[in-house]
């Protein structure tokens, strides 16, 4: 990996001789650490790194994405950037539809769009942004931002005994929602291999995100269903990467 400093793309776990590499991007509201787990389940001969998106972090000291197109273009020149080889790119709630727009920006780069692309716990985006979508909202008071935050585990009980960092999560959350909201859904469809994974239990995925979610490819896909939220189980989503269907042999698996 080379032409992209240590700072945007994070490598957590490296190995000789790999042949590919999953890229996670960081949550809405998070950074890289929620990945962090993941290094002891990854399938053989994989590398693991995390895009970390400008604003936090080792990139505390640039500006935040202003919207959505700003966001997607600085993820796609880090991948291009980055000479990652063979890669498989992952995104999980809203980020999930980063990774979407992302590899569908890619589509036709052959020397740097993924191998495969693995979505989770987030809703098909042709429907656009729905009441779900839009939780937490904008005119969030800073106490019912802490306590989403908290509930899905962005909010480390270190930041919360530090006023700074507290207000720092706060501008990072406030940052994203306002790039969240921004979105809209261009009619991008990609060819990549797919594989979604949803949490039985996660209220804010609709019945059809699986159908919906095969409409908008025209490669092999899977839909796995999860025990679990929105971040499934501990143990689940420790265990995610052992879940990841090899490349090319998405359609081999459960479809909804």
């Amino acid at each position: 990996m080379s032409g992209v400093r240590d700072t945007t793309m994070v490598p957590l776990h490296r190995t000789p001789h790999a042949e590919r590499t999953l890229v996670g991007l960081s949550f809405f509201g998070g950074g890289t650490a929620a990945y962090r787990p993941w290094t002891a389940h990854l399938p053989p001969a994989t590398d693991l790194v995390v895009l970390c998106y400008p604003g936090r972090e080792g990139r505390f000291v640039e500006p935040f994405a202003r919207d959505w197109s700003e966001l997607v273009d600085d993820v796609a020149h880090s991948l291009r950037a980055a000479d990652l080889g063979p890669y498989v790119l992952f995104g999980h709630s809203m980020s999930g539809w980063t990774a979407f727009d992302v590899a569908a920006r890619l589509e036709t780069d052959e020397a740097h769009r993924p191998e495969a692309l693995v979505l989770s716990s987030c809703n098909a985006p042709d429907r656009g942004l729905t009441d779900s979508e839009r939780s937490p909202a904008a005119e969030d008071g800073d106490e019912r931002l802490l306590e989403w935050m908290g509930t899905h585990g962005l909010l480390p009980p270190h930041v919360r005994e530090s006023a700074d960092l507290t207000e720092v999560a706060l501008e990072l959350m406030r940052a994203d929602i306002a790039v969240r909201d921004t979105f809209v859904h261009s009619g991008a469809t990609v060819g990549v291999p797919l594989q979604v994974f949803s949490g039985a239990g996660d209220p804010l995925i609709h019945a059809d995100a699986g159908p919906r979610w095969n409409a908008l490819t025209s490669g092999p896909y899977r839909h796995d269903v999860l025990g679990g939220g929105h971040f499934y189980t501990p143990e689940i989503w420790q265990t995610l990467p052992s879940r990841i269907a090899p490349v090319h042999a998405a359609a081999a698996g459960p479809a909804s």
